[in-house]
């Protein structure tokens, strides 16, 4: 395929699919062709549930958007995050008494730790993988520390794998649309890549995605991601929490949520003097008191268990320590007012709000955001220097690294 070939992405998210038709221009700049979003069915946190219905909203999102494009696509990107991501980190040691650093110890290094990695569970597949940094007799090296001499090298990298039947689904489900999946992306991972400048990534950041049905952690620093989870639990369990202790249906405890201020400071509008929820917030359910203490207090006890199995991530890597300057949430879940607010406050970090709404060349003309689409087609496109691939689009991209070069094939 060449590299002004038409390219596609795919982003399977629990409420839209979205797709993106793109080309790689003479210049070595990128041209979107087409996007299209599409109500998403039969997929839950990246998982198919349902191959038929799946199928078929593949199937329509990826035809609208060739048909905008006038080109048809025979294979596709697919972006994706599910609860069933494994992030592994692994460090490997060899002795080099003296001499030089080769190619050759590096390899062995990489190799070394693939070999572990699918030892020690068959059933899933690496679908990423990262480069941390180097330790060269006790010292730290960003980059690879070829003809350095030394006694020692200690390679660090980052393994993500997901289960080969989630795999196997997904591809089905792109088979039956006749079309191929070309390569997986992480949607944390793309996210990053689109919204993160290269100092942020360098030096280290924290990046929450907060969804309406999960919440992704990912924590990046030299230029690679270190670590990386996502729990089944967003913005709509707060939803169902209010519905169900207030007895109040799902569409009213929505308005709710979208009304709430996030800093819990001024929540006049939702509340009466008497501290009532008012009753124009009653749309579908009989009108009764229920107090702004009780759920305040319903929002904050899911937001504070979301808010705690993050900080002991963060904590459990060892590494809290270099991240605190660069703290963002991102998602639908970041669009809530304030939310940022309680959240650097739970942190006792200054947490910025990134997305859409300070992004507008992430928006396409239907207002959708297509931030991880364009992060992947950064990824694409340029290659990223701390992953291990084993090809680019572009053969003229400065990108890639040693490390991704010497790899080869990650499956």
């Amino acid at each position: 395929m060449g590299s002004d070939d038409p390219r596609g992405i795919i982003e399977l998210g629990n409420i839209n699919i979205k797709c993106l038709i793109f080309r790689i221009n003479n210049g070595d700049t990128s041209e979107i062709l087409s996007t299209a979003v599409t109500r998403s069915e039969g997929i839950h946190n990246g998982v198919i549930v349902n191959l038929t219905n799946a199928s078929q909203v593949i199937r329509s999102c990826i035809s609208t958007s060739e048909k905008k494009a006038k080109v048809s696509l025979k294979k596709i990107n697919v972006v994706i995050e599910q609860p069933e991501f494994l992030c592994t980190k692994f460090s490997k040691h060899r002795k080099i008494d003296g001499s030089k650093i080769h190619k050759d110890d590096i390899e062995f290094l990489l190799k070394e730790a693939k070999k572990q990695v699918i030892h020690n569970d068959d059933k899933q597949s690496i679908i990423h993988i990262f480069n941390h940094n180097y330790i060269v007799d006790g010292k730290t090296f960003i980059e690879e520390p070829i003809d350095v001499y030394a006694d020692s090298l200690s390679h660090e990298m980052t393994f993500v794998t997901m289960p080969k039947n989630n795999i196997k689904n997904i591809n089905q489900a792109f088979i039956d649309c006749d079309i191929e999946v070309e390569r997986f992306i992480s949607c944390t991972f793309a996210l990053a890549a689109k919204l993160l400048n290269d100092n942020e990534l360098q030096f280290g950041s924290i990046l929450i995605d907060m969804g309406f049905e999960k919440t992704s952690l990912g924590l990046f620093k030299n230029l690679a991601l270190v670590h990386s989870i996502t729990f089944s639990i967003g913005i709509n369990h707060i939803i169902k929490d209010i519905s169900k202790v207030c007895s109040l249906s799902l569409e009213e405890s929505e308005n709710i949520i979208n009304k709430i201020d996030f800093s819990f400071q001024n929540n006049e509008e939702l509340f009466d003097e008497n501290d009532y929820l008012k009753d124009v917030y009653f749309n579908n359910s009989s009108f009764r008191k229920i107090s702004q203490s009780l759920i305040l207090n319903i929002v904050k006890a899911r937001l504070d268990e979301i808010f705690e199995m993050i900080k002991k991530q963060i904590i459990g890597t060892g590494l809290s320590s270099t991240f605190g300057t660069n703290f963002f949430i991102v998602g639908g879940g970041s669009n809530l007012f304030n939310l940022e607010k309680y959240c650097s406050s739970f942190f006792g970090l200054k947490v910025k709000k990134l997305g859409k709404n300070n992004k507008k060349e992430s928006e396409t003309q239907s207002g959708e955001n297509f931030d991880s689409c364009l992060g992947a087609l950064k990824i694409i496109k340029d290659g990223w220097e701390t992953e291990a691939i084993s090809e680019l689009i572009n053969e003229n991209s400065q990108k890639i690294s040693f490390f991704a070069k010497i790899f080869g094939n990650r499956k």
